[in-house]
């Protein structure tokens, strides 16, 4: 068992709440600039540690966090990812937060099935976007298409984002931390415009409807599109982020070489955008077979 340089005194967990300790551990990540979401996933993980016991965190000892993480993985078979995020939020909480020495989780690796992205053709595409159900919503999802962006980078985009004069788009703080530019087609620009000068957005680019101050929730990006996904009668895919393969894809097949894209999807490693070289179609004139000189096959006798 490890033994604790220091323990805190919180008071026990009521409405979801830690106390003094959970102040902690935010001022922790905020410090260490982890990100909202990722600060959202490790107290979730925390308190769901905590609830499971109906104790105290940092009253548990290294045997009840393995029989959780155990809990986790066999009975509940919940994914890896999942529970890769809780060893990660309690390797966090106990040493950095809590003070302990080290702590060791064992979490076997991830045997990562080698799945191919599913991709629209360019007619589910144009249907889709027709089915968007107002212009607001389809704008929304000619953009993400259009610029290869992630959910969380379209709703994040700001009016200013749009460099109509570089004919660049600009994402700011996207996957990692970084800022990157991606294209801004003439197509794309002009329904902006019609899009703009119908909403005249201000804050958000794509700001929710209830309050025009805040952005489109994630979540409802992903139900808008869905419900125009269903309504074109389109069966293939999985959620939003299918846009952005079909973006890489296409770029791909219209002879836009694989650093160009790399850069315009904010891939840190090549062999990220590598996958997609599997899933582009080839348009070929001729049968390869007919480029070889092969006598011809002489029926049975």
């Amino acid at each position: 068992m490890l033994n604790p340089r220091a323990s805190l005194s919180i008071c026990l967990i009521e409405g979801g709440s830690m106390g003094t300790l959970r102040k902690r551990m935010i001022d922790a990540m905020k410090l260490r600039r982890f990100s909202p979401r990722t600060q959202q996933s490790y107290l979730a993980a925390v308190t769901a540690l905590a609830n499971y016991y109906r104790t105290p965190p940092d009253q548990l000892d290294f045997e009840k966090i393995k029989a959780y993480l155990l809990h986790l993985t066999v009975e509940r078979a919940l994914s890896w990812s999942t529970c890769n995020v809780a060893v990660s939020a309690f390797r966090f909480f106990y040493v950095e937060v809590v003070g302990w020495e080290k702590v060791y989780l064992p979490l076997p690796p991830r045997k990562k099935p080698k799945t191919l992205p599913v991709l629209l053709s360019h007619q589910e595409l144009e249907r889709l976007f027709a089915c968007a159900g107002s212009p607001k919503y389809r704008v929304l999802l000619m953009t993400t298409y259009a610029a290869g962006l992630r959910v969380s980078e379209v709703v994040n985009l700001k009016p200013a984002d749009i460099d109509s004069g570089r004919q660049m788009i600009r994402v700011e703080q996207a996957k990692g931390a970084k800022d990157r530019y991606t294209l801004l087609s003439p197509r794309l620009l002009e329904e902006l415009r019609l899009y703009w000068k119908l909403y005249r957005p201000t804050t958000w680019l794509f700001p929710s409807t209830r309050d025009p101050q805040r952005k489109l929730a994630i979540g409802r990006a992903q139900k808008i599109y869905y419900q125009a996904k269903r309504k074109a009668g389109i069966t293939r895919g999985h959620g939003i982020h299918t846009l952005r393969h079909c973006f890489a894809t296409h770029l791909l097949e219209a002879g836009l070489d694989l650093r160009t894209i790399q850069s315009l999807m904010g891939h840190t490693a090549l062999t990220t955008t590598m996958r997609y070289l599997q899933v582009r179609s080839f348009e070929t004139r001729k049968d390869l077979l007919d480029l070889l000189s092969l006598p011809e096959s002489q029926p049975p006798a």
